[in-house]
């Protein structure tokens, strides 16, 4: 299976039995982003390094992050060193717009990237990605055109890969499925918690618990981006957190 990504309001992770149903019927059941749920393909951490010493401390990012599940053997490392995936995007770039289809999905090395919807020209933010988590859009499984838009919070360094990519790997080291279905597994368990958190807590508490669990957030992403992630206004955070300020929580 496929992950969208960690995330707080983007985590609307429904129980694999969900994946059956129209995207767009899960939007209307759920009051949800559709994109949001985790259709039935393989999570991409595998293939994100290139060869020299430029690239040299992200690779070892990434080795060190796939060493958490397994050893690679040789010439599995080879094969990850010979795919040539980083690319450099400046803030605000659009990696992906409205109405668009694309192949290509993203792990971040370097940087935050934030997916949006345009609502009565309104821009609003449903989930953050930082260093070590991927983006996957949902018209890369399903070839339609997009309902949002993914684009870069800050200056920022992905590998950027394929489905055509990702089944060339996976055919040469079968392994590398079973590790990203552990990841995946992982994923869906930590954003199925957030998922409850934000549904359950007042503004307040969601503001709390982004303070508690991903705080580079708070000085990462503009106020009125942080808002829009949370569910409320940007003026609404700003008494919130002038509030806890005065009461010296942050």
């Amino acid at each position: 299976m496929r992950l969208a990504g960690p995330g707080l309001p983007d985590t609307k992770v429904r129980a694999t039995a969900s994946s059956n149903l129209n995207p767009s019927h899960r939007e209307k059941l759920w009051g949800m982003p559709a994109y949001a749920y985790c259709p039935p393909l393989k999570t991409n951490y595998f293939s994100f390094w290139k060869p020299g010493n430029r690239n040299e401390k992200m690779g070892n990012e990434l080795f060190d992050f796939i060493s958490k599940y397994i050893t690679l053997t040789a010439d599995e490392q080879r094969a990850i060193e010979d795919l040539d995936l980083f690319k450099s995007y400046k803030k605000g770039t659009v990696l992906l717009r409205e109405g668009d289809v694309t192949d290509e999905y993203y792990f971040v090395v370097k940087g935050c990237l934030r997916t949006y919807y345009n609502v009565d020209g309104e821009e609003k933010t449903t989930a953050l990605y930082t260093e070590a988590e991927s983006v996957t859009p949902l018209c890369v499984t399903t070839r339609t055109p997009s309902d949002y838009n993914i684009a870069c919070v800050e200056d920022s360094i992905l590998a950027v890969a394929t489905l055509a990519m990702e089944q060339e790997i996976f055919a040469r080291f079968p392994r590398f499925e079973s590790l990203c279905r552990m990841v995946s597994e992982e994923l869906l368990a930590k954003n199925q918690s957030s998922f409850d958190t934000f549904k359950t807590a007042s503004p307040e508490q969601r503001y709390l618990h982004l303070l508690n669990t991903r705080p580079d957030l708070i000085r990462r992403v503009p106020q009125h981006q942080l808002a829009s992630f949370l569910g409320m206004t940007p003026q609404s955070l700003s008494r919130i957190r002038g509030r806890l300020a005065k009461q010296q929580v942050v």
